[in-house]
């Protein structure tokens, strides 16, 4: 029993498989589409008790999934703390929350089913592409982000230098200098800040030509790793075809 459920859940090569996943990939669409009627401020009564209804159904369907999933599991724990554990515990999390505990406050957690849209990657192999590329290259993105970060905070204490006597209500400090730092740095430019000297306004020049590679290098990283999970995922499907010969 085990075993079948498994391969219904776990192994999408199998007609099951597919139905399943085609059938919860459905109904997750559904749900966020039911999620954004209830925001509509002119519901019917008629309306809300539907989409009410729809969403128990909805959650009754992914919690049972999110148990099957533990139960066929290896390694439950595993499973449970990893990324799409999380994902699926995320989906469903919200609604038992609200009603256990009627509290106002806790309404913004329904916002969370938003991560429902998530649950997807796991049933479309583009997806899976993605996911397979971030863990990839997940090391060099930490590193990037830790330079952008330096980066942020070199400018602005630089610009905050520049532009504080000409400007002491937009430059006041180097914290009140960060968001000019941050939209530059990432090619936006607002144009609600912006450097009135000589110093600041070729400052700023220098910032731009070093935003324009942080807003690349990190594409030029997706690329190639999207290219490299490409190459894993076809090596692993001739691996699977083979062992079936």
């Amino acid at each position: 029993m085990k075993q079948k459920i498994w391969s219904i859940i776990e192994d999408n090569t199998t007609l099951e498989g597919r139905i399943f996943d085609y059938f919860i990939q459905v109904l997750i669409l559904l749900s966020l589409i039911a999620f954004s009627l209830e925001t509509l401020p002119n519901n019917s009564e008629r309306t809300i008790n539907f989409l009410n209804a729809f969403e128990v159904v909805c959650v009754i369907v992914f919690t049972i999934e999110y148990v099957l999933r533990i139960y066929v599991s290896k390694h439950p724990f595993k499973y449970i703390f990893s990324f799409y554990g999380i994902i699926d515990l995320l989906a469903i999390f919200p609604f038992y929350l609200q009603a256990a505990v009627d509290l106002r406050g806790l309404r913004a957690f329904r916002v969370f089913r938003i991560f429902r849209a998530l649950k997807l990657v796991r049933y479309n192999r583009a997806l899976q592409r993605i996911h397979l590329a971030v863990k990839i290259i997940k090391e060099e993105i930490v590193l990037f982000f830790i330079i952008t970060l330096i980066l942020i905070y070199l400018t602005s204490c630089g610009i905050y230098f520049f532009e504080n006597e000409a400007q002491p209500e937009l430059f006041s400090s180097i914290f009140h200098s960060l968001w000019w730092s941050i939209v530059t740095l990432t090619t936006v430019g607002y144009g609600d800040v912006y450097p009135i000297t000589a110093g600041g306004k070729i400052f700023t020049f220098v910032v731009l030509i070093i935003g324009v590679g942080i807003v690349t290098v990190p594409a030029g990283l997706a690329a190639s790793a999207l290219s490299k999970a490409r190459e894993i995922e076809q090596e692993n499907f001739d691996l699977k075809n083979q062992s079936k010969k």
